[in-house]
């Protein structure tokens, strides 16, 4: 049996967050040209077993009984809803008392069983990236029929009746969202989707950064310029 994979405890917003991955491999829906992970073998939307047994959930437990973390970030290599023990893993770690944020590219939760799975989560995290339906598809790389209109309205739609706090990141990226045009429309889309909370992000890769990634000056000035929305 596997187990989960962890990364050191960090502390942010003074609170001491565990953060954890739930997939072995990269498993999305997506396939985004500057994806850290690498390339998605196939891309999934459906849940798969992946034979997380009860180790891994006592291995869990122990880490959660020895830290005492404040919040699990459920952060995986990839969508985390395609594992068919997402749900399990939020009931366990809310039985321990912990509050939960779970990241997703935010495409599910336009669907009925991730909408009630996402809403036990304290936190939900979606993300933004391109922001035309033609870059969506060339830089994206969605499973064939997704759109870009119905991927932010399924956001939108989950963010109007989720009790918890929805957080979105806005990724900037050099010459796909970065122009003035462009953060007019990034600032129609965070109206539309009406998230408590923005984050502002950046390619940070190395493999990537050069080609991609906006300057400081640029990344403060936009910012700047969404984060008051």
């Amino acid at each position: 049996m596997r187990g989960f994979t962890y990364k050191e405890v960090y502390v942010e917003d003074n609170r001491n967050v565990l953060e954890m991955n739930i997939l072995p491999e990269k498993h999305c829906n997506f396939d985004c040209i500057f994806c850290p992970i690498g390339r998605s073998k196939s891309k999934d939307e459906d849940q798969m077993s992946f034979e997380y047994g009860v180790d891994a959930m006592n291995a869990l437990g122990l880490k959660i009984d020895q830290i005492k973390p404040d919040l699990i970030f459920i952060n995986s290599m990839g969508e985390a809803f395609v594992n068919e023990n997402v749900e399990d893993v939020i009931d366990f770690i809310k039985s321990k008392g912990v509050a939960i944020k779970l990241l997703t590219n935010g495409y599910l939760l336009g669907r009925e069983a991730y909408i009630r799975i996402a809403n036990k989560c304290d936190e939900v995290l979606g993300e933004i990236k391109v922001i035309t339906e033609e870059g969506f598809q060339k830089v994206q790389r969605p499973i064939e029929g997704y759109t870009l209109k119905q991927y932010i309205e399924n956001m939108a739609s989950f963010k109007k009746q989720y009790p918890g706090k929805f957080i979105l990141e806005v990724t900037l990226i050099k010459g796909m969202n970065d122009d003035e045009l462009s953060v007019e429309r990034l600032k129609e889309i965070i109206r539309e989707i009406a998230p408590d909370q923005v984050v502002m992000a950046r390619i940070d890769d190395a493999i990537f950064v050069k080609k991609l990634g906006v300057s400081d000056e640029t990344f403060n000035e936009i910012s700047e310029k969404l984060l008051e929305i």
